[in-house]
């Protein structure tokens, strides 16, 4: 459900930040990143478990399985997780996107096209909502999915590590 526009407010209803926020909380894919945390570590290794139909063929194709098998196992897995590391990268980049909208004291926005662009001012207390927003919504879901990203980094260098020495 959108929330009312505020009064006076010229950004239509779908371009107001408050809105957008809504919707990507709203949105399937993008409601991903509040997950509790065993929800959201399950959602990311199914992605990571379906992603394996695609890296293990490529894989296999590299490294024979029955005469390579950690090969086989690694490259799989990197594969794997570079498609869970787009993932996350698109949900960080949908809620860095309205965090800003969100945090600025201007919103720029179309009337009735990419021909018209206008600039809004928020008032104070729109400002003060959506900036308690940011702060206490979106600001830790920005936090948890640069640390799902820096672990899914380190996973990378430690199976980096192990290929050095099979």
């Amino acid at each position: 459900m959108k929330e009312s526009s505020v009064s006076g407010c010229p950004v239509p209803p779908e371009q107001q930040p408050i809105n957008e926020y809504q919707e990507l909380t709203d949105a399937w894919f993008f409601s991903w990143a509040r997950l509790e945390g065993q929800s959201y570590i399950r959602k990311l290794v199914w992605v990571w478990g379906i992603s394996w139909a695609i890296a293990g063929p490529v894989a296999a194709a590299s490294f024979a399985p029955p005469k390579y098998p950690f090969q086989f196992i690694l490259a799989g897995g990197g594969g794997a997780t570079l498609f869970v590391a787009l993932l996350v990268l698109r949900l960080y980049l949908g809620w860095s996107y309205v965090g800003s909208r969100l945090f600025e004291e201007t919103i720029v926005y179309e009337e009735t096209g990419w021909y018209d662009g206008q600039t809004w001012i928020k008032p104070p207390e729109v400002l003060s909502r959506d900036r308690l927003v940011v702060s206490y919504q979106v600001q830790p879901i920005l936090k948890r999915l640069k640390q799902t990203f820096g672990i899914l980094v380190l996973f990378v260098l430690i199976g980096s590590l192990i290929w050095n020495f099979l």
